[in-house]
């Protein structure tokens, strides 16, 4: 099985490329330098030969999107159209990583795959635009994994942050009225594994999955759980409301993710987000 892997220079990219590696597939690792899905020809070239295409390609600064909304969506939105339409053509398999912020974060209740969307900022509209576009050039041969809360030893993120302020500040202040799955991309990176597996044998209809880790928190409970299993006093973690960090771009209040639709794939949903972190942070880069 041959799989595309667009974005491969990215925090998941590079941990999907990898376990792609390990896990048996002829993987070909497209940074944002060896392809821009943004123009046809280039995605033209690269799709002979190619069973799945997973798209990690994206515009992921989500303050920035409320002022430059065209250009998010241009990558988020309309090259996921453009993409998806030349797999149409090849037959390729597209796994679209999509997000949480398709959802209103008005719930008290896990959303399920099949909840309406409606985005409260920017970044959302335009991931919203590209999972349209999947299923209409795909249909059943287009899947999105929506995601949430992601961390990992390749970019920039939560986790990484926590660790290096912790290092330089007596106390942190932490948002705790937002509630998520923090989910680190190496599991991330093992299920889809999974679903190129069950895709490309016939077992996994296409659709919408929620590829987030079991169990939930808030950012300040993910923020002490990175204390504690650091061995640092997680009472040097306070919490505040989002109030006291006025954003550019409406975040979620609410962005738990339930898991139901993988058990039509026979897939396994993902290790609680407490077993991912200690296993993140056991194999993080030395700090």
């Amino acid at each position: 099985m041959k799989v595309l892997v667009t974005g491969a220079g990215g925090m998941l990219g590079t941990d999907l490329v990898t376990a792609l590696g390990a896990g048996g597939f002829t993987a070909v690792a497209a940074t944002r330098s060896d392809l821009d899905i943004r123009v046809p020809e280039q995605v033209a070239a690269a799709l002979p030969g190619v069973d799945i295409v997973i798209n990690a390609a994206a515009w992921t600064d989500v303050d920035r999107a409320e002022t430059e909304e065209e250009a998010a969506t241009a990558i988020n939105g309309t090259a996921v159209g453009t993409l998806a339409a030349a797999c149409a053509q090849t037959g390729a398999r597209l796994i679209q990583i999509s997000t949480d912020y398709v959802y209103s974060g008005k719930s008290a209740l896990p959303w399920a795959e099949s909840a309406a969307t409606d985005p409260v900022n920017a970044y959302g509209r335009g991931k919203e635009l590209g999972e349209r576009a999947v299923f209409e050039h795909l249909g059943d041969r287009g899947y999105v994994v929506r995601t949430a809360w992601l961390y990992g030893a390749h970019g920039r993120n939560f986790v990484g942050t926590v660790l290096r302020l912790a290092a330089q500040r007596p106390t942190l202040d932490v948002v705790d009225d937002q509630h998520g799955q923090p989910t680190w991309t190496c599991a991330l990176a093992d299920q889809l594994i999974e679903l190129c597996r069950a895709a490309y044998a016939g077992k996994a209809p296409g659709g919408v999955y929620h590829g987030t880790a079991s169990g939930q928190t808030t950012w300040y409970g993910l923020a002490r759980a990175v204390f504690e299993s650091s061995g640092l006093d997680p009472d040097r973690v306070r919490p505040v409301d989002t109030a006291a960090f006025p954003r550019p771009a409406e975040r979620p209040s609410y962005s738990v993710l339930g898991h139901d639709r993988w058990a039509a794939a026979d897939i396994a949903v993902q290790p609680f987000w407490q077993d991912q972190l200690r296993a993140a942070l056991a194999r993080w880069p030395i700090r």
